[in-house]
């Protein structure tokens, strides 16, 4: 029988294998060796070992040195850490902080509550950095051709070289950046353009958007109607962390008037489409025919359902002018964005929910034409000195350019990488750019406010920044990072001390957004056509193995939703993170639809061809429920030939097919190979014995019968129970997850990985359902598979008031607290799995091998030194951050009063951008907590079992329109947990 929820295709079907595996404690193959003994012979053989498990564990921790300092700093004290605020530029835009720092190590970042464009949130990649931080593969010095050469001799032949570029004006140098928002290294390029009139400023960002200089900031806590056309702004973007924040409190608010309503057209499901009102699939070349017929172009050529759906949206916003959002995604064309433009003018939104703001970057530019004729040049031989400045264009550059040939024809290169990557094999010099959290520098956020980055540690290699390398060029080689941006904002902006020192406490220059001027964006305009048609396939091209099981397909490429556009590819954390939606993991897939696999006659894991332009690759696909069919969406940044012990040769590299004409999307045919190749997702991990734990209901319905959540359930007397009733006499804690904001962002499964020093385990061991993530996030699908509704669920440890894990641990490692806590006790811990078998939420986890690196110098200083390192043997989960509760008590204490509501936070709920997760004690009746445990919306999860939950859900609420009830608003179905 199928499920209402189901979380995959397998399920969905309620297949024999799917059934088998939830039934099975431990999946195939889970132990590591051959064990003839057997468990209960080996229980009885150790029995003195039993009995003194108490005063150890089962491996012993590796010896470490303790280095005294030999004359502390005044600030610190040790056990206390100290916060420090700055900013992380990733693609350029910043992204404001709190890192915190244990005498002098950096270990965790937060968002800056104070700066508008994190309100205190983050994303799983900042999360993350502080790993990049650490990172042992990061380059550490200087080299010339493979040798090591010290800072003086970069100098010298810098200085060398740009005498012979002076004496022609620089008509032979070329500076290639990313995107650049930071005002000072602004500055220095144009400070260098004016000295050398002839040098040339190249930009590329492989994720740079094809509208350059449109630039608008969009207010969703004003807006009750939204149309996203193939924007994620909720997962991806420069804004998409506050734009979390800001719609899902708006959907709180807006309850009491009818709620919110989010319309999304989409070719392949993202974060935003799963939390949409009426999600549309289309293909990339309908999408457009979209955007045309919404101002009323040509009429829709894709069927009723599409027609109905534009008519509805579209009568919708017209009904909240000035309150409506039309939203276009930075990957969709010019076209796109004048469309929605002129919808948004006529629908009355722009100045009110849609507010055009000038470029964030000092310059306008079209980085695919600036790639295009750098590589020209290079090709042509006209460039004697090349300087890159981050990225890394031999790997991600437009694979139609052969930047990497042309590179060659350069006389001098220069490339300043964090590692030693693709472009750096064929760059004279290397040059280790420093981090941020280890940098002097500023940058903008999404809306214009300017942030100052300053260090937290001083480098750990002989790194430099990108103001350094570029003060190389210039008269003044010798300055450093914080001389060149404090003069930049004391002298040349005009900054006093205070100001300047009011801007390193709070990490930004406040009304900074406002300083560049209040005109508007000039209003793209409409290319004369449709997209230009593809190349022909090159001549003599084979057509593989299977020339009958291939098809005509649109292809769509989008970074990866983890590591990004590659940077991240050494990153363990990213790289180990379920990706939203899918749950893959260590891999790239190309995307298809379940009909295509159909029709392709395809399964998951099978290999395909994609073929296009003249180019081809290969790469495993992917069933993703309510992608757009006809057409397949690969995410750029795997297969990587340079990228650390981590991330090289991992995946598979779809940049070879990306061509400068066609960034986003192109046409091409899909082919099946008859091979296969095993992909590592945690979607069937931990399923639940198939039971509906997700509830739902319409706005509609929920304002009608308020009970209805409660309805959904059956929660027994608390009084049935053989468990004793605990009396509290002071504090218990809690949590609340609101399910109708959470976007399954994973920025919280990250952050838990950050704060309680959870390991990597690696491809191998995610396969046979090992992964150590204390956190994860369940995707649940409701409806038909071509395009079903999408729910997330956070799943931490519940810290059940009768928890079932306690009473069969034969050690008593597991044990309740007196707030309230389900508490691990890690040297009491003999590994017999008892807990985890008892646990009906799935969410202990058992560290079979030794996943610590207890070796890697660097990796050390990373870890949180509140919260125990765990060797093997051992079972971990969620402690609700016990060691933040303890910091709040003796905080509390100290200054003999009670602990605040809001004081202590839990390191996922600070993370997340929807402010999803409520964090707070039970005892108190005024906490945030309690209060929205008193909601009808609450509910315990499986609470049927009786095992009395502490963390419990607010069930998610849909508003679908009227006119298209039929698709999404059928009424909840009544039934037992």
């Amino acid at each position: 029988m199928k499920v209402e929820f189901w979380r995959s295709a397998e399920e969905y079907a309620a297949s024999r294998q799917i059934e088998e595996l939830v039934h099975r404690e431990f999946p195939a193959f889970a132990s590591e060796f051959t064990d003839p003994v057997g468990r209960r012979r080996f229980l009885q053989l150790m029995g003195a070992s039993l009995a003194l498990a108490g005063a150890g564990a089962c491996t012993r921790q590796p010896d470490e040195k303790i280095v005294p300092y030999v004359r502390q700093p005044e600030e610190i004290i040790p056990g206390r850490p100290l916060y420090f605020a700055t900013a992380i530029a990733e693609g350029g835009v910043a992204m404001p902080v709190l890192v915190e720092s244990h005498m002098g190590r950096p270990t965790k970042i937060e968002g800056n509550p104070e700066h508008p464009a994190s309100l205190g949130a983050t994303d799983p990649q900042t999360q993350a950095a502080i790993l990049s931080l650490y990172d042992p593969d990061r380059l550490q010095t200087i080299t010339y051709r493979g040798d090591v050469r010290p800072w003086g001799a970069f100098l010298g032949a810098i200085q060398l070289a740009m005498t012979a570029q002076r004496s022609k004006q620089g008509a032979g140098l070329r500076i290639l950046t990313g995107t650049i928002t930071s005002p000072t290294l602004a500055d220095q390029l144009e400070t260098l353009r004016k000295e050398l009139p002839n040098a040339t400023w190249h930009s590329w960002e492989p994720v740079a958007r094809l509208v350059p200089g449109d630039d608008f900031t969009y207010n969703f806590d004003r807006a009750d109607v939204v149309l996203a056309i193939g924007s994620d702004f909720l997962g991806c973007g420069p804004g998409h962390v506050r734009y979390a924040r800001d719609f899902a409190s708006r959907r709180r608010a807006a309850l009491s008037h009818g709620g919110t309503r989010l319309y999304v057209v989409e070719s392949c499901p993202t974060i935003t489409g799963s939390k949409a009102d009426h999600r549309l699939p289309l293909k990339p070349s309908d999408i457009v025919q979209f955007a045309q017929a919404a101002t009323g172009g040509a009429g829709l050529k894709t069927g009723p359902s599409t027609q109905d759906f534009l008519n509805a949206a579209l009568s919708d916003l017209r009904a909240h002018r000035g309150r409506s959002i039309v939203i276009a995604g930075d990957t969709q064309p010019s076209e796109v964005h004048a469309l929605v433009r002129q919808l948004n003018e006529t629908l009355g939104n722009i100045g009110s929910t849609v507010v055009p703001i000038p470029s964030i970057e000092p310059r306008s530019i079209d980085h695919v034409a600036s790639i295009r004729d750098l590589t020209a040049a290079m090709a042509a031989g006209q460039v004697d000195m090349l300087i890159v400045v981050g990225g890394n264009p031999v790997f991600d550059a437009p694979a139609d350019l052969n930047f990497a040939d042309a590179l060659k024809k350069v006389g001098l290169s220069v490339h300043l990488s964090s590692t030693e990557d693709e472009t750096s094999e064929l760059c004279h010099w290397n040059v280790p750019l420093s981090h941020a959290l280890e940098s002097w520098s500023d940058a903008r956020s999404y809306d214009g406010t300017v942030s100052i980055v300053q260090p937290l540690i001083a480098p750990l290699y002989g790194s430099r920044t990108a103001h350094e390398v570029l003060a190389a060029l210039s008269s003044r080689p010798e300055r450093t990072s914080y001389e060149i941006v404090r003069e930049y904002w004391l002298k040349t902006r005009g900054l006093d001390e205070k100001q300047w020192r009011r801007a390193l406490h709070d990490g930004f220059i406040a009304g900074s957004a406002e300083t560049r001027g209040a005109q508007a964006p000039p209003r793209p305009q409409a290319p004369p056509g449709p997209e230009a048609p593809p190349r022909p396939e090159a001549p003599g091209t084979a057509r593989g193995p299977n020339p009958e099981a291939r098809g005509p397909i649109e292809i769509q490429f989008r970074p990866d939703p983890t590591i990004g556009d590659g940077r991240f590819a050494n990153n363990g954390w990213l790289q180990e993170l379920p990706k939203p939606l899918t749950k893959l993991t260590w891999d790239a897939a190309a995307y298809i639809s379940p009909a295509t696999a159909e029709r392709m006659g395809v399964a998951d894991g099978d290999i395909v061809e994609l073929r296009a332009n003249g180019r081809r690759i290969h790469m495993p696909v992917l069933s993703v429920p309510g992608h757009a069919a006809d057409s397949v969406t690969v995410h750029f940044g795997y297969g990587r030939r340079r990228a650390g012990r981590v991330g090289t040769g991992v995946g598979f590299n779809a940049y070879p097919l990306r061509t400068s004409d066609a960034p986003w999307t192109t046409r091409g045919e899909i082919v099946k190979t008859g091979q296969r190749y095993s992909l590592a997702t945690t979607q069937n991990h931990f399923l639940m014995e198939n039971r509906n734990v997700v509830r739902v209901a319409t706005v509609e319905q929920y304002k009608q019968e308020p009970e209805i959540i409660k309805h959904m359930g059956h929660t027994p007397p608390k009084t049935l129970t053989l468990y004793p009733q605990f009396e509290y006499t002071g504090n218990q804690w809690g949590m609340a997850i609101d399910l109708d904001a959470c976007t399954g962002c994973s920025a919280c499964v990250v952050a838990c990985q950050a704060e309680n020093n959870v390991p990597v385990v690696g491809k191998s061991q995610v396969m046979v359902n090992r992964e150590m993530h204390w956190l994860r996030v369940d995707t649940y699908y409701r409806g038909e598979p071509d395009n079903p509704e999408v729910y997330h669920q956070p799943v931490p440890c519940m810290h059940c008031e009768t928890a079932p894990c306690e009473p069969v641990c034969p050690v008593a490692a597991t044990a309740h607290s007196a707030e309230g806590l389900n508490d691990m006790v890690y040297n009491r811990c003999v590994g017999t799995r008892y807990c985890s078998n008892n646990c009906p939420y799935k969410v202990r986890r058992f560290n079979f091998l030794l996943y610590q690196d207890f070796t890697t110098p660097s990796l050390q200083g990373m870890r949180n030194p509140d919260v125990t390192v765990r060797s093997r043997g051992v079972m971990e989960k969620c402690t609700y951050c016990v060691q933040r509760i303890n910091e709040g008590r003796i905080a509390a204490k100290r200054e003999e009063r009670d602990i605040r509501d809001g004081e202590i936070k839990t390191a996922c709920q600070q993370a997340c951008p929807a402010d999803a997760i409520v964090f707070g004690n039970l005892s108190d009746p005024k906490s945030r907590v309690v209060k929205l445990k008193a909601e009808q919306r609450n509910y315990g999860l499986l609470e049927d079992l009786n095992t009395r939950p502490r963390t419990t859900y607010l069930a998610a609420l849909r508003n679908p329109n009227p006119a298209l009830a039929g698709e999404q608003a059928e009424a909840p179905v009544r039934h037992e947990d």
